[in-house]
C-alpha cells in the first residue's frame, strides 16, 4: 500500500448504528424478497440449508476481512490489504472489478426502480424515475459521509421492519391453526408434501446457484472502514452478529412462509412475502410489499455509488486509475469518482426501452455481477492466507482472529469451487459463466498498460523487497517462539528489540 500520509483523508463520520444498520443491509439482498418465490420453488424445504451453509461460508470470509483491517487502520478497503499482501496487481484487478460488480448491480437497480414507481403510476415514461433515482443518490453521497450511512439506516430498518413483521403474524397464523383453501398453517408442512429435499440432490444444487446472489454486498462493511468511527469496536461488532442476522433474516422468514403454506404452492414468478400477507387479509400487501422491494433497490444502489466511488479513490492513489480521482471535495467525500460511477447508472435508463430482451440481458449481468463478487471474497481469504504465512506477529498480537485459522479458507475456497459447477447445471447461468471470463481479459490488458509505468515498476520491485523481508522476519519470529517458549507478546517485543 502505498497512498501517501499527506494526503488527504475520508472522513470517519459513520458511527456504530450506521455499521451495524448498513451490516444487516447488506446481509439482506433484494433477492430476499424477489428471488426466494424461486429458491423455494426449485429447492423445497431443503433452501433453509442452502442459505444456512451459504451463510456459514461467507461469516469466515467476514472474519478474514476485519481481522486484516483491523492488523493496520491504515487499510481503506479490502483492495488496500490485497495490494498489500499479494502485490499490486491483487490492488488493480480487486479494485477494478469491485467497481463493475457494483455499477453491473447499480445498472439493474436502476431498472428495477423505474418499475417499482410503475406499479403506482403506470403512465409514468420510465425514464423519469430511472433519473430521478441516479440524481437522488448522487445528491445524498456528495453531502457527507453521514447523510449515506443515515439512509442506509433508514433503508436497512424497512426491511427489519418487513421481514419481522412477516416473521410474526406468519407466526400467529401457524399457531392458530389458519386455513386457506382447504390447508392449514402447520409445521408439518415443512416436511409433509415430499420431505426436506422434494427434489433430490441436483434440487438442492440449484438452490445454491440462485441463493450465493442474495448474499452479494455482505462485504460492504469492508469499505466503511476508512469511515467508521472507533473500527476496533464498531467492525468486529458489526461482522460477528452476521450467523444470528442471517439465521434470523433468511431462515427464520422462509421456514414461517413454508410452515403457513405448503411450498408447492410458491410461485417462482412471485414474491412469497406478497403471498403470505395477501392470506392474512393485509389490506394493499402488494403495495406495502413493493415499497419495500422499492427501498431494498434504492439501498442497493445506494451502496453501490458509495462502494464504487471509495474503490475509485483508492485505485487513483496507487496509481491504477487517473489522479483527479484521488480528490475530496470540501465535505471529504470523492466528488470525481462519484460522478463517474454515477454516468455508467444511465445505462440503466437505456435499457429500459431495450425491448423484451432486458430480463435476458439482466439475468446476465447480475450473474456475472455474482460472479465477480465471488472472486471479490476469494482475494480476501488469499490475502489471508499470505498474512497467516508472512505477519505471525500481528495475527498472535490480534484481538480480532479469524477461527478455523488456516484451515477454513480453503474449505471455503473449495465450496466457491462447488457453487462454479452448480453455475454449469443451468443454461443460463452457464452463459454467464462462460462471459465472465471476458472481464477478466480486458482487465489484464489493462493492467500490461499500467504496469509499464516506472511507477508501478517500482511499486513491484518494492513489494518484492517487502516479502523477503516479511518472510525472515517471520522465521525469526517462529523461532523464538518455538525454541524459548516465549508468549506471542513477548516473542514480538524480542524481535522488534
Amino acid at each position: 500500500m502505498s497512498s501517501p500520509s499527506s494526503a488527504p483523508k475520508l472522513e470517519r463520520g459513520l458511527s456504530n448504528r450506521h455499521i451495524q444498520l448498513i451490516a444487516i443491509g447488506g446481509a439482506i439482498g433484494t433477492g430476499l424478497f424477489m428471488g426466494s418465490g424461486k429458491t423455494i420453488a426449485v429447492a423445497g424445504p431443503s433452501v433453509i440449508f442452502v442459505y444456512m451453509i451459504i451463510g456459514f461460508m461467507l461469516f469466515f470470509v467476514m472474519r478474514a476481512m476485519g481481522e486484516l483491517l483491523l492488523s493496520n487502520l491504515n487499510y481503506k478497503t479490502f483492495a488496500d490489504f490485497a495490494g498489500d499482501l499479494l502485490g499490486p496487481w491483487a490492488a488493480f484487478f480487486t479494485g477494478w472489478t469491485y467497481w463493475f460488480c457494483w455499477v453491473v448491480t447499480g445498472i439493474a437497480d436502476v431498472v428495477a426502480i423505474a418499475h417499482y414507481v410503475a406499479f403506482w403510476w403506470g403512465e409514468m415514461p420510465l425514464w423519469i424515475p430511472g433519473l430521478a433515482c441516479i440524481a437522488l443518490l448522487l445528491v445524498l453521497n456528495l453531502t457527507t459521509v453521514k447523510a449515506f450511512g443515515e439512509t442506509e439506516f433508514w433503508f436497512a430498518l424497512i426491511k427489519i421492519v418487513a421481514i419481522g413483521a412477516l416473521i410474526v403474524v406468519g407466526l400467529a397464523m401457524v399457531i392458530t391453526g389458519f386455513q386457506h383453501n382447504g390447508i392449514s398453517s402447520s409445521f408439518s408442512n415443512l416436511w409433509a408434501h415430499g420431505g426436506m429435499f422434494p427434489h433430490g440432490a441436483m434440487g438442492f444444487v440449484a438452490g445454491f446457484q440462485i441463493a450465493v446472489f442474495a448474499f452479494v454486498g455482505i462485504e460492504l462493511v469492508g469499505t466503511t472502514a476508512a469511515e467508521t468511527k472507533d473500527p476496533e469496536k464498531t467492525l468486529p461488532k458489526a461482522i460477528n452478529s452476521i450467523p444470528l442476522r442471517i439465521l434470523f433474516f433468511y431462515v427464520g422468514a422462509l421456514l414461517v412462509l413454508m410452515m403457513v403454506e405448503p411450498w408447492t404452492l410458491f410461485s417462482a414468478e412471485q414474491s412469497p412475502f406478497v403471498g403470505m400477507f395477501t392470506l392474512a387479509g393485509l389490506a394493499g400487501a402488494a403495495g406495502v410489499i413493493n415499497f419495500v422491494v422499492l427501498t431494498s433497490a434504492t439501498s442497493s444502489a445506494n451502496s453501490g455509488i458509495y462502494s464504487t466511488s471509495r474503490m475509485l479513490r483508492g485505485l487513483a492513489l496507487e496509481g491504477d486509475a487517473p489522479k483527479r480521482f484521488e480528490r475530496l471535495s470540501s465535505r471529504k467525500v470523492p466528488r470525481n469518482a462519484l460522478m463517474f460511477s454515477c454516468m455508467f447508472l444511465l445505462a440503466g435508463v437505456a435499457l429500459l426501452y431495450s425491448g423484451d430482451s432486458v430480463m435476458a440481458v439482466f439475468t446476465l449481468v447480475t450473474t456475472i455481477s455474482a460472479l465477480c463478487f465471488m472472486f471479490v471474497w476469494s482475494i480476501i481469504l488469499l490475502s489471508y492466507l499470505a498474512f497467516r504465512a508472512r505477519r505471525p506477529q500481528l495475527h498472535d498480537a490480534s484481538a480480532f482472529k479469524m477461527p478455523g485459522g488456516r484451515f477454513m479458507p480453503y474449505v471455503v475456497l473449495a465450496f466457491f469451487v462447488f457453487i462454479l459447477w452448480a453455475l454449469t447445471t443451468q443454461a443460463d447461468t452457464l452463459a454467464a459463466l462462460i462471459a465472465t471470463p471476458l472481464w477478466f481479459i480486458g482487465l489484464g490488458i489493462g493492467y500490461l498498460v499500467v504496469r509499464r509505468d516506472p511507477k508501478h515498476e517500482a511499486l513491484r520491485l518494492a513489494h518484492a523487497g517487502k516479502v523477503a523481508h516479511e518472510r525472515r522476519a517471520a522465521a525469526a519470529y517462529r523461532n523464538t517462539v518455538n525454541a524459548a517458549g516465549l508468549p506471542a507478546q513477548k516473542a514480538k517485543e524480542s524481535i522488534d528489540s
